[in-house]
This record gives C-alpha cells, structure tokens and sequence, in this order.
C-alpha cells in the first residue's frame, strides 16, 4: 500500500464537482454524513427559497438558496430536478422533463456492499441488464434497451456516460471501464434517455454520474467488508465545509477478489477528491481522481469444460490493467439574475495493457517442418526481420499466442453553457444552449507472441514474435498507430411553459467529429475521416393532476465509428479484435430515431410515499455497426455497417419509501430486431458449410438482448436500530452472440435471491452483511460460438468439443460482512 499512497501522492490534484443541485443544497453542519433524504425516482432534492405555493414542487422562476440560513429566513421548498444537458448546474424540474425518470442515489448504492456502482443500476433500474462477458464483475456489460456500454474494447457502444459533466467512454473504441468509477463518491446516478444535448454515442440515453463534495457530503465513514472468494474491501470518505465559502471532499476504495474462476482476481485501488468554493450564487471547483487497476478477465469458456468444473478457464493468460489520472475544473457563476454560466476544462490520462491468451493459426508448414507456417500449412509465418520463423518446438506441439496490447490516451476538453430563465411572451422558460470540445491522442500498439499451449490451456510464451505479413490474409504482424479525435458540439435546448400544467420542449445538437489515424510502421493505416450530423428533439410535458404526469418526446442521436472500427471494416482482412488493424474501407455513422412516451406519478400514502412509471419507446438504428467474427479463427473479425436495427418496449415500476419500509418492483420488456437482411460469417452449427455464413432475416432478434426482466427488492426496519432486506432478479432467455439467425437453443433464463440486513450496534457504528445467490443457482449470463476445432477438449482425451457453445458462468452463492463506522 505504500507504493499506492505515494502513487496517489503524487497525482493529488484538489477537485470539486457542482453537483445535481449545483449551489442550491441546503448544508447541514458538520459531524457524522447522515443518509441524504432522495424522493420522485430517487434524486436528491433542491431546498430553495421560495414563497408558499400551493402546487406541488412549485418554485419562483429564479431561486435563490441561502446556504447555512435559519430555517426561519424564509419558507422552503423541496425541488427535484433532472439533468437535461451535460452541464454541472442544476437541471430541470421532474415535471417537465419530456422522458423516463431513472436514478439511483448514494443509499440505493451502498446498500449493495459493492464498489461497483453497476450492481446497484442493475438492481434499481428496470430495463437494465448486466453480462459478464470478461469474467470478471467489475467488468461488466451494461446493457440498457438494447444497447451497451461495454469495458471490451471492440464492443460497438451505445450509451454514453459522464461523470460531473465529462465524458468517460475512452477515446480509442468509447469504451467504459466501470472499474475506474470512484463507487464510495457518487452521490447519484441518472440515466437520461431521449436527449441528442448528451453528444456521441447517447443512442440508447446517457449515464450520468454526479460526485460528492464538501458541500453535499459533511462527516468521515470508513467501512471494511470480507467474504467468500477471498474478497477484502474497504473504502474511506470524508467531507467538511471548511467555513461559509471552502468545503473539502476525499474517498479511497481499495478492494483484492480472488475470483470463483482460475485466474480470475481482481485489485482495485481508487481515489477521488474534492475541493470546492463557494459565494453568493457563485460555485467554483477542482475535482480529481487516480485508480490503478489489475484484473484477470477470464472471458468466455466452452460450455463442456463448465459442466465438469464452474470455475474453469480456457486459454490464458487473459490480464487487464487499467490506470487512470484525471483533473476537472468546474465553474458556475450568475451572470444576471435570469442568466446563469458554467464552464469545464478537463484533462485525462488512461492507459490500459491487455495479455490475451489465444488459439493461433500458426504450425509447422507440412512441407518443411523446421519452419512455421500459417494454417494453410503453405503460407510462411514472419518474423520481425521478414525471414520466415524457425519452427523451434517439439513435432507435434499444440501453439497458441500471446497477444499484447497497449493503450494510451490523453484527453483535454472544454465546455461552456448558458442557461437563461426569463419570461418569455409572459410564460415561466427555461433555454439552455452550450458548446464542447473534446481531442484525445491515442497510441495503440499490438505484437503476438507464438507458444505452446498446455492441457491446462494456459500458453507458454517462447519469445518467438510474429511479424508484418506480405500478404493482405492471413493479417497478424505487429501495430503502432497513433489516432487524433476530434469532437466538437453545439446544442441548445428550450423548455416553454404554455400553461402551468404544460410545457413542451424542443432543441436540439449539431456534432463535429474528426478521426485521424497515423501509421507509426508504415501507411496503410494511415486515414482522416470527417462527419457531421444534427440531432433535434421535440416533446412535451402534461400535469393531469399534481399526482400525475404524462410525457411524449421524439429525439435523435448519433454514434461516430471509433478509430478502432475505422481500422477493422474490411472482411476480406480481418482483425484480431482489438489487436492487429488493417487498412479498411471508412464506416458510416450511425444515427438512431426514438420515440418515448408514459405516465409517472407519486402519491402520499399511510405507509409512505409511493411512486410509480409506466412507459414505452421504439428506437430504430440506421446504418448500425456491430462485430462480425471470421470463422475458423478464434478473435478475429471486423465491423461493418449492418443495416437497420430496431428496439422497442415498455417499463414500469411501483416504489414506496417510509422510514420503516422501502420496497420496488419494476418489470421491463425489451424486443431488439434486425430489420433488413444480412449475410454473416458465423460458428454456428447451422451455418452453410460451404460459405460459412448464416442468413439473418427482417425481424430477426439480436443476440444478447434478454426480452423480459422483473426486479423485486425491499428493505424493512424491524427494529429502530435492525433492518432486513433483499432483492430477486429475473432475466428471460436469450439467443447466443454468433446466432443471429435464431436457429439454435436460447440460453436459459434465471432467477437470483439475494438477502441483506444491517445492525446498528452503537450511534455511528453498523454491521452489516449479506448472502449473493442465496440458492446457489448456477446460470450464465453471455454465451457466444466458439471454434470447437482450434484447441482439443484436453478434459476429454483430447477429443474434439461436441457443444458449440462458449458461455460465462455468473458467480456461485456468496456470504459476505462487513463493518461501517461513522464519525
């Protein structure tokens, strides 16, 4: 740990975030953080100044919070806003906002015992679902109506996600790397759907994280928890408002998994913190954060070597390590009194290094056995100096690779935004418009190194390196690319108020991106690509009564291939996705088309305040891209524009929270389709033997999207100091990734218990626990074809695999316990 602090040391950089409710929470006084009270879907709420009303959550059209005034200035009304742009500043109030609500806040996080803030957005959103396609839980897909934020590089994205603001999907292939989210920090989370004002990638909506400050956050909690698989954690946070002006925040997270898996450990080391100054209406901030990650990503297994051991492995080693150095400077300040002005500037350093165990189609050439060939047994295998490799194993040995790859990137960004209340033609309206800059420089590199694989598919590196091929197929020689991203963003957004019950919304956001790749070995990488497109949204809001809302909108988005894509389109020259690039055909963008439409209301009951949301949306892909896999050769692929796609469904939760009782249930149907017809390479049993492809047709379901999920959760105090609770999930079966025909078996669906209950022993001392799984139910959450022919079934006598199959096993019944004290 020393090596972690003095690391941590050195990048310290003070850092502040606004906030949801940037400048306008009410503090309370310094001492022991106490649960912040969350309501209307769980955002945290606004307390501003303000004259009685007799609507609900009404408020003047410019509030003005008097941070740390005696209760007794001024009347007080409890305001819950929704972030409507990428901006810090205080978003638009609920009723008003043309979209689903969904948000988890601080307590709804930490009462998972987690540090990874995907369990909880698994557990309290509905149309939420996560995949363990690494093998590893802090590395999980997060797949929201169909679309993903992925931390596999090569995954085509389709969430955008922000933290206080800033945009963190990673700049080489927009990936999101859960692990690096700073989970003990987050004072909540919402998840913004129908709005083109969050930029790229935002086409099935954007999660957007917003952080603790002095401020918000005022006490110390250290909390240590243990458990099954070797599991140790223990995260550390500590708030204070220095004085009327300076407030300070700090949180460390540290946690070591063995796994359930071989290989599968994980280390996680984070910090964040927060330093903060406040005047008048004025708000300025520094906020930072350092992580230094290391993961064993056991990917997908064989289904076969499942059924004789759950925790087993096939081709390692398969390593991450991801490190991350960021810096934000936010600023607000209130230009007028109806004009109000916030700005960002940003700078971010990651870099991730991936080892990658793998089947090869490197052997020994059949005509000289000295030598190495490719798989054709004709094709000469390159060094690094362009002389044919000597062949220096065994006759006989089984070769896998090695494949490394290397990232990294630094970001700079800024963004202004302007937001202006004034009447307009004598009605309440709020406009907002903003601009963002984003560039990021990327340093890719790749080599494979050949080995012998053992009966334990673990490969053992030779020190023997493949070099550049002379032929376009096979493509398996070394990377150094360097890429140039350039994003740039105009948006504005207007919200009318026709009436006191209705208010219609409209605006919209114009992107610019350039994408330039630079061949550091030669040219044939080398490309500069530029595209553009306008995004409009329109909707509305109608309060039937002050207990119902109803809302319609219909808004546009668009996602920019990624620099990874742009290098691996050709089908004819594939990649080893993600480490070997061609030089390709460019890609289009895509562009996705939503409508949304619902009720949502809340109600004070005997029992509590009971909430609820009922809505539906369709969202059409046009020009999609996603992975097509090469047959007969195990990770490699390209992408490729696919056509139309469509998603569609509906979601619907009931919640009530009391002191003594919180409880929700929600349901979400999801119906992800393909919606014009395609030839794919894939392993899938029902392929034509010939072509080796399959034929997905109109209406067709895409792989890995679960139709049907229903959440249950509750919490129930027994006593004033003793609460019980739990969650159970179900998930629907849902077709293997490589079936998009929808010829072979679903995966099974799955149901899973959990319990968890806490004890509060003394004033700021709790114990907490809780069991995963409670009924040991073995299921999967991923599956996919694999090459049953590159590697025998060393289980099996080394027969041939019968099961095409390759899944990833979820984690067996758990026990964990925990201690949390307070200061």
């Amino acid at each position: 740990m020393g090596k972690v602090v003095s690391f941590k040391r050195a990048l310290l950089m003070a850092s502040v975030s606004t906030g949801l409710v940037s400048g306008l929470v009410y503090a309370t006084p310094a001492g022991a953080a106490p649960d912040e009270e969350t309501n209307v879907q769980n955002l945290p709420p606004v307390e501003v100044t303000a004259p009685p009303s007799a609507a609900r959550r009404a408020a003047p059209s410019r509030p003005v919070a008097r941070v740390g005034a005696p209760g007794s200035a001024a009347p007080r009304t409890r305001l819950y806003v929704y972030p409507t742009s990428p901006g810090t500043g205080r978003g638009l109030d609920v009723d008003k906002v043309p979209s689903a609500i969904n948000a988890v806040d601080a307590n709804q996080i930490r009462r998972t015992g987690s540090l990874n803030v995907t369990d909880a957005l698994r557990d309290n959103i509905a149309g939420i679902n996560i995949s363990e396609v690494t093998g590893n839980p802090f590395q999980p897909d997060v797949e929201f109506r169909g679309f993903v934020a992925s931390p596999v590089t090569g995954t085509p994205q389709g969430l955008a996600v922000y933290q206080n603001g800033v945009r963190i999907n990673e700049a080489f292939s927009d990936a999101v790397n859960w692990d690096l989210i700073p989970t003990a920090a987050i004072r909540s989370v919402t998840l913004v759907t129908n709005n083109p004002a969050f930029g790229l990638n935002a086409l099935g909506g954007a999660i957007n994280l917003q952080m603790k400050d002095g401020f918000t956050y005022q006490g110390a909690e250290l909390d240590l928890m243990g458990g099954s698989f070797g599991r140790i954690q223990g995260s550390a946070q500590w708030g204070k408002q220095v004085d009327q002006n300076f407030a300070v925040y700090g949180a460390l997270e540290g946690l070591r998994d063995n796994g359930f898996r071989n290989f599968s450990q994980s280390t996680v080391r984070r910090f964040y913190g927060d330093v903060g100054y406040r005047a008048g209406d004025s708000e300025f901030h520094a906020n930072m954060g350092v992580a230094k990650n290391d993961f064993g990503a056991s990917a997908t297994v064989p289904a076969e070597l499942l059924d004789r051991y759950w925790g087993a492995t096939y081709t390692t080693p398969q390593t991450t390590s991801n490190r991350v150095g960021y810096l934000n400077l936010t600023g607000k300040a209130d230009a007028t009194p109806t004009w109000t002005l916030e700005g960002i500037a940003r700078v971010r350093r990651y870099e991730q290094k991936v080892v990658d165990g793998n089947p090869t189609d490197v052997e020994e050439c059949a005509a000289d056995p000295a030598l190495l060939c490719f798989g054709d047994d004709t094709s000469p295998a390159y060094g690094a100096g362009g002389v044919q490799l000597a062949n220096p194993f065994a006759p006989g040995t089984i070769l896998g690779a090695i494949d490394r790859g290397s990232i990294r990137s630094t970001t700079f960004g800024v963004s202004g935004q302007a937001t202006n209340t004034d009447q307009l033609f004598g009605h309440d309206n709020r406009f907002v418009v903003g601009a963002t800059y984003d560039a990021s420089v990327t340093r890719y590199n790749a080599s494979s190194e050949i080995g012998s694989m053992g009966e334990n598919y673990v490969v053992s590196g030779s020190g023997v390196f493949l070099g550049p091929t002379p032929v376009a197929d096979p493509v398996a020689g070394p990377v150094s690319l360097r890429t140039v991203n350039q994003y740039n963003g105009l948006y504005a957004m207007d919200t009318f108020n026709v009436t006191e019950a209705f208010a219609i919304t409209g605006g919209g956001r114009f992107n610019l991106a350039r994408i330039t790749l630079e061949d550091q070995l030669g040219t044939a990488l080398n490309g500069d690509h530029t595209f553009t497109r306008f995004n409009p949204i329109i909707g509305g809001t109608y309060r039937v009564t002050p207990e119902l809302t109803a809302y319609a909108g219909y808004s546009e988005a668009n996602r920019v291939p990624t620099p990874l894509e742009l290098g691996c389109s050709d089908p004819a020259r594939p990649c080893l996705i993600a480490a070997f690039l061609v030089s390709d055909p460019p890609l289009k963008q895509v562009v996705s088309k939503t409508l949304e439409a619902g009720f949502r209301g809340t109600k004070e009951l005997n029992i509590g305040t009971l909430g609820w949301k009922i809505g539906g949306f369709r969202a059409t892909n046009h020009d999609d891209i996603m992975a097509v896999p090469v047959v007969g050769r195990t990770g490699f692929g390209y992408f490729s524009n696919v056509g139309r796609t469509r998603r569609q469904g509906l979601e619907a939760e009931v919640n009530i929270k009391s002191p003594t009782l919180q409880f929700q249930a929600s349901y979400a149907f999801v119906d992800a389709r393909f919606l014009d017809p395609l030839e794919l390479g894939s392993e899938s049993p029902f392929a034509d033997d010939t072509s080796e492809t399959i034929q997905v047709r109109p209406g067709n379901q895409i792989p890995a999207v679960p139709r049907h999920r229903v959440k249950v959760g509750v919490d129930y105090a027994v006593t004033d100091v003793w609460k019980v609770g739990g969650n159970a999930l179900f998930v629907s079966s849902q077709y293997l990734v490589g079936d998009e025909s929808n010829q072979f078996a679903k995966l099974p669906s799955y149901t899973v218990f959990n319990l968890h209950t806490s004890y509060q022993i003394a004033k700021n001392v709790q114990l907490y626990g809780r069991v995963d799984n409670i009924f040991d139910k073995r299921y999967v959450t991923y599956g996919q074809f694999f090459d049953r022919d590159a590697l025998p079934n060393f289980t099996n006598g080394g027969a041939d695999f019968t099961d095409p199959r390759s899944l990833s096993p979820a984690r067996p019944r758990a026990f964990y316990a925990g201690l949390r004290v307070t200061f």
